[in-house]
């Protein structure tokens, strides 16, 4: 396990991608997004319970 670093967020920012995954031969699919710090090879972070504001509501 890496040990968290210290890091100024001055200027720095995120990127970010949605995704939508699909499985059992196309039968299911799912919506995931991804945040990432691209000069990061392992800060990034990935979560598969990505809902709406509407479903929120």
């Amino acid at each position: 396990m890496n040990s968290p670093e210290s890091v100024s967020d001055e200027g720095r920012t995120l990127t970010s991608r949605g995704y939508r995954i699909t499985v059992d031969d196309g039968r299911d699919s799912f919506f995931a997004i991804c945040l990432e710090d691209p000069d990061s090879d392992t800060a990034w972070i990935m979560s598969d319970t990505v809902r709406s504001v509407e479903d929120m509501q």
